[in-house]
């Protein structure tokens, strides 16, 4: 057996004296894990740090064995991100929610959507934003996506500002009003009917709302469905984020 792919290293841990065990995240062949042999040597550490992206190849005599990697950089992102909070945040941040599905299961759209995220966690308004589109899109993958386009009510495709917490589904302001105190935000930036302007403008809490949103959902249908905490790192990225736009004058 034997494959060619692109993918983003997420995980290393020891094998032996010299060998170590890649965890990557692989455009076509899901999360997959290989043997790395002389993975501990110093030409292999600097390639085979969490966040850079490798082209792998895979080789295994049966399709169910771990295998061996090897491996050649094609971007060597790892140390830009660990020389700032966001950075070093968003990459655990990622690999924790892609460790999520399940092995060897192809999700090209997420591997896609994890390479643009590394590449902007050095602006952290749009990492906060990347990171929650992010979630949801995890949420669809697994099977829990939640209705964001009308309103479940009546219909409506625009002023769209509440989401139920039962069915997952859009409610616009008008529709939603009665139950304003029951209902989760939806930030205008995750709003089709709000605009491009709307959804660009800075309101204060937009991206607190968001991951509010995306956090309600995940913790409902993903981490207490498996008997797992919300990951640490989630909480200190948010943190990080907010801490960043208070720095920088921007209302998280």
């Amino acid at each position: 057996m034997e494959w060619t792919d692109e993918g983003v290293i997420l995980g290393v841990r020891r094998h032996g004296e010299n060998s170590v065990i890649v965890e990557a995240m692989t455009a076509a062949h899901g999360r997959h894990l290989g043997l790395v042999r002389s993975g501990r040597s110093a030409r292999m550490r600097p390639v085979l740090q969490p966040g850079n992206s490798v082209t792998l190849v895979w080789r295994a005599r049966l399709e169910d064995h771990l295998g061996q990697f090897t491996l050649e950089a094609a971007n060597l992102r790892a140390a830009s991100l660990m020389e700032q909070p966001v950075g070093l945040y968003g990459l655990q941040v990622l690999a924790a929610h892609l460790r999520l599905l399940p092995e060897r299961d192809p999700h090209a759209s997420l591997y896609r959507a994890a390479l643009v995220i590394l590449d902007h966690l050095d602006e952290p308004e749009k990492a906060a934003r990347l990171v929650i589109r992010f979630e949801l899109a995890l949420l669809d993958e697994l099977g829990f996506g939640l209705d964001l386009d009308r309103c479940a009510a009546t219909g409506v495709t625009t002023d769209l500002v509440w989401v139920s917490p039962r069915s997952g589904k859009a409610v616009s302001r008008e529709a939603g009003k009665p139950w304003e105190a029951q209902l989760l935000a939806l930030p205008s930036f995750l709003s089709p009917g709000s605009g491009a302007q709307v959804a660009q403008a800075g309101h204060a809490g937009q991206i607190a709302q968001g991951f509010a949103l995306a956090g309600y959902f995940l913790d409902r249908h993903v981490w207490h469905a498996r008997g797992l905490k919300p990951p640490d790192v989630r909480d200190g990225f948010v943190r990080t984020v907010s801490a960043a736009l208070a720095k920088a004058g921007i209302e998280a």
